[in-house]
């Protein structure tokens, strides 16, 4: 028996010189397009019987598309998946499991960075393998900081604590500014003439009860833990150490306009702001490094987040190349995953200096090429590495329907629609009822 599958393997692999096959891989981040379209290419010309059709579409779109084309049997043949969204396409028995193919073709998953490829084990059955690895950190505008008198070495050992923000709200203060030239800490500041806020993050609504680059990082530093572990069943919205730490938040947007209103950010985007130069510091992902220097008008810096109570924490995540199991070429499909999370294919991301590759060696190669545009990334790097210094978002069953409850009540408390004890207590039994 087993004699016949590895003949029916060499068969297949022999097929992919001979018939034309093509096969739609989908991604959302355009800041990677390029490098994996030369990943393609490459795959492409050491099998010249396959074509692939790379597809790129902005994050919000590219769900419901995916989506529908699950339901209408026009789902891409490789996608680009997300610890947020695949246990949902498990449920719904959307993705093949590819550990057989992984044991007939020995392929080595310790060659990722440790834990990555576990992510997206369950029950036994493998749904992904990686690609790359993300962190969260500060990117701040150097001009406005030297203005403030605000050292690189003062941005890179703050503080932080809900009660009264610690060195990172008094810093923040520093950098928030009113016409007149006087900042937040000032006796004559002006609440109402605003001209540069200290800080905003860099908010993304279809993510928003996980708080990645938001709030996730603040409230796990007080020794918050989302839930009682992969695939959990209960959550802790309800904790004193979340609800304080969202109503600092709340209080940094509607009492000291430190940062600008949730109206705004939630509107606009804080990247936009920042680009804007209506905002000094950021919380953003590793992914967007290349963005931020790229599009910012002014040269920016990489600062670590701040320590809070219980240290300085760091949402960890990492992407995987998923196949879908309606897929009529699921031989060649899984070929060019193979190829998408090979040695070969992350020393093209690597170069490319997008985001920082699943494999080690090609981080290394990411962090050359950052440090030849002049980016020090380090905060990214060290945070990942820090012993204790990361979490994992939160992979959990219902993962839309709890990022939709959370997504309200926490939009109705920093809007100052609700106060933060009340909507957090009522969403997370709300939350757990899902599991109930």
């Amino acid at each position: 028996m087993r004699k016949l599958v590895l003949t029916l393997a060499v068969l297949a692999l022999a097929g992919l010189g001979q018939a034309q096959v093509t096969l739609n891989y989908w991604l959302w981040d355009a800041n990677q397009l390029a490098p994996y379209q030369q990943c393609v290419a490459d795959f492409e010309a050491a099998n010249p019987g396959v074509s692939v059709r790379v597809s790129q579409t902005g994050w919000g779109d590219y769900w419901t598309a995916l989506t529908t084309g699950f339901v209408a049997g026009t789902a891409p043949d490789v996608f680009t998946n997300h610890l947020q969204q695949y246990p949902t396409f498990v449920e719904m028995e959307q993705l093949v499991d590819i550990g057989p193919l992984i044991e007939r073709d020995g392929v080595d998953v310790d060659i990722y960075l440790e834990g990555l490829a576990d992510l997206w084990v369950r029950d036994g059955a493998r749904y992904g393998l990686p690609k790359d690895w993300d962190t969260i950190a500060i990117v701040y505008n150097q001009a406005m900081t030297a203005a403030a008198g605000i050292s690189e070495a003062e941005m890179r050992a703050l503080t932080w604590n809900p009660v009264d923000g610690g060195t990172f709200q008094e810093v923040a203060a520093r950098l928030t500014l009113d016409r007149n030239g006087n900042d937040a800490l000032s006796p004559d500041f002006d609440r109402n003439s605003i001209v540069q806020h200290g800080f905003s993050f860099a908010y993304d609504g279809a993510g928003a009860g996980y708080g990645q680059t938001e709030w996730s990082h603040f409230a796990v530093s007080t020794g918050w833990s989302f839930n009682d572990g992969i695939w959990g069943s209960e959550y802790y919205y309800d904790d004193p150490r979340f609800i304080s730490t969202i109503d600092w938040l709340a209080r940094l947007m509607r009492d000291m306009g430190v940062m600008p209103a949730f109206s705004d950010i939630s509107a606009l985007g804080g990247n936009s702001l920042f680009y804007a130069g209506q905002v000094a510091m950021l919380t953003d992902g590793s992914w967007m490094i290349g963005g931020h220097a790229a599009n910012a008008p002014f040269e920016v810096g990489f600062a670590p987040l701040p320590a809070g109570p219980e240290g300085r924490k760091s949402m960890f995540n990492g992407l995987a190349d998923s196949i879908w199991v309606g897929t009529r070429h699921q031989e060649e499909a899984w070929q060019l995953v193979k190829h998408l999370a090979s040695p070969a294919c992350q020393e093209v991301v690597g170069a490319a200096g997008v985001v920082f590759p699943a494999i080690p060696s090609a981080v290394d190669t990411a962090l050359a090429t950052f440090a030849e545009r002049g980016l020090d990334v380090s905060a990214y790097t060290e945070q990942a590495l820090a012993e204790g210094g990361t979490f994992l978002f939160p992979i959990t069953d219902n993962a839309a329907e709890i990022n939709s409850i959370m997504q309200a009540a926490l939009s109705s408390v920093l809007l100052g629609q609700e106060s933060a004890e009340a909507a957090l207590t009522t969403a997370n039994r709300s939350v757990n009822a899902l599991f109930r």
